[in-house]
């Protein structure tokens, strides 16, 4: 079953030209065309399935500063305002709140790491809290268990997967951009090493900026125009269960499980950091570069199937501009969750939470979360094509992020003073002569 998704009706006719044309209409696609078209410019949204079908709707929906790669916090802490100003400009509920974030264990060594963080962090003006056994087993009352301690982080919060993309696509419109569903970007034209317009299945756009936020499917995109973008893919499983479970923590976090609270009442779960690995041509191709990686994770990820391979989007093949692409082939990478990890998760959060023990399913569903060797995003300019900007490899980070590397791509395309500063999320780190020196594991 495929992740609940608001659907909205848009444009099916393009437009022969566009001042700037973003490719993929996940979180990042949608806030990037929205700050673009807030910003006064001509802005066409492509998608070649739906607005936020893939993993923009897949995911938690935690909006988090805590526990955030250095590299990202100030993005992180950038984003939370944001979210709250698009709710207000859009005039619609994206689902976000500060509800505050919890987080539990019995480990010491975790423990030990949140502290580390969090003196880091409030040297950063972070409201992060540590908590002790007696203020744990407090916030963590619906467990019905004893802990040796947590964090408590209120500022942070959560949104609705469900809604935040195509909501936010609304803004777009509202703004006097234009979105356009079911339409395949295919390539890009270029003329003097600059891009010139968009090719896509129902035709040319011509325009001189493209963003090119195509999450999973950006590698192999990147690809056909000789630019080399480390990306590999681990395929989640996650389910939610019907309305009905009282007093739980609106987004909790332990080592066993994890619980969000959706937008119907019901709750997300999830253990956190499982996974598949799925082969692709990309991930064989740029295994060296994530090793490290997978290295560090073994013990959370397990071989998969042929799923991501037949679906095609970390493809390393050509294609022609002028025929049927891998895109159009899979509009939406909807792959089937591993029912062992399911059944794991429910009963993992059945044991650790009382109150959904007589709590049926309602849905199951996996999603493809796209990687950098370092797990953090890219978002650059210096792509080696004039007017094409690389906005992707969130690396399950993105969606409470979303709204800020939106903005950060605005301020790029524009010529801007940048929400934060960008050097940290150059594609250049990932050349052979700078490995190392700037990538973090």
């Amino acid at each position: 079953m495929s992740a609940p998704l608001m659907q909205i009706p848009t444009q099916t006719t393009l437009p022969a030209a566009a001042d700037c044309v973003v490719i993929g209409a996940g979180i990042v696609g949608v806030s990037a065309a929205y700050w673009l078209a807030r910003a006064g410019k001509s802005v066409v949204l492509l998608e070649k399935g739906l607005v936020g079908a893939e993993q923009s709707s897949r995911n938690w929906g935690w909006c988090r500063q805590q526990n955030r790669d250095a590299r990202e916090l100030p993005l992180s802490t950038k984003s939370l305002a944001l979210w709250d100003e698009m709710t207000a400009d859009i005039g619609e509920d994206l689902g976000f709140r500060r509800c505050g974030l919890l987080y539990l264990s019995n480990d010491p060594a975790e423990l030990d790491g949140w502290a580390a963080w969090g003196r880091f962090a409030r040297g950063e003006g972070i409201d992060t809290r540590m908590l002790s056994a007696a203020e744990a087993g407090e916030r963590g009352a619906a467990t019905g268990q004893n802990w040796l301690g947590g964090v408590w982080s209120p500022t942070d919060g959560i949104a609705d997967p469900s809604r935040a993309a195509p909501l936010i696509a609304k803004g777009v419109i509202k703004h006097g951009g234009q979105v356009v569903q079911n339409c395949a970007a295919r390539g890009i034209e270029c003329s003097g090493g600059a891009v010139s317009g968009v090719v896509t299945e129902r035709g040319v756009i011509a325009t001189r900026q493209v963003v090119m936020a195509g999450g999973a499917w950006a590698g192999s995109f990147m690809h056909q125009l000789g630019i080399a973008f480390p990306q590999a893919a681990v395929r989640s499983s996650i389910l939610s269960v019907a309305p009905g479970a009282e007093g739980l923590p609106p987004a909790l976090h332990t080592a066993a499980v994890s619980s969000t609270l959706r937008g119907d009442g019901g709750h997300t779960l999830a253990i956190s950091g499982r996974g598949h690995l799925d082969p692709t041509p990309g991930a064989l191709f740029g295994a060296k570069h994530f090793l490290p990686m997978f290295a560090k994770r073994w013990r959370a990820l397990r071989p998969g199937g042929l799923q991501a391979w037949h679906a095609g989007f970390e493809s390393r093949a050509h294609w022609a501009l002028d025929r049927e692409t891998p895109m159009e082939r899979m509009r939406i990478l909807d792959p089937r969750p591993s029912r062992r990890l399911i059944d794991e998760t429910l009963r993992a959060a059945r044991a650790l939470l009382p109150a959904l023990r007589n709590i049926p399913v309602q849905a199951a569903w996996a999603g493809y979360i796209d990687s950098t060797p370092d797990g953090v995003p890219v978002i650059d300019t210096d792509t080696g094509v004039d007017g094409l900007i690389l906005a992707a490899g969130l690396s399950g980070h993105g969606f409470g992020i979303g709204p800020g590397v939106g903005h950060l791509v605005a301020d790029l395309a524009l010529g801007r003073a940048p929400l934060t500063e960008v050097a940290q999320y150059r594609l250049a780190r990932f050349r052979e002569s700078q490995w190392g020196k700037v990538a973090k594991f």
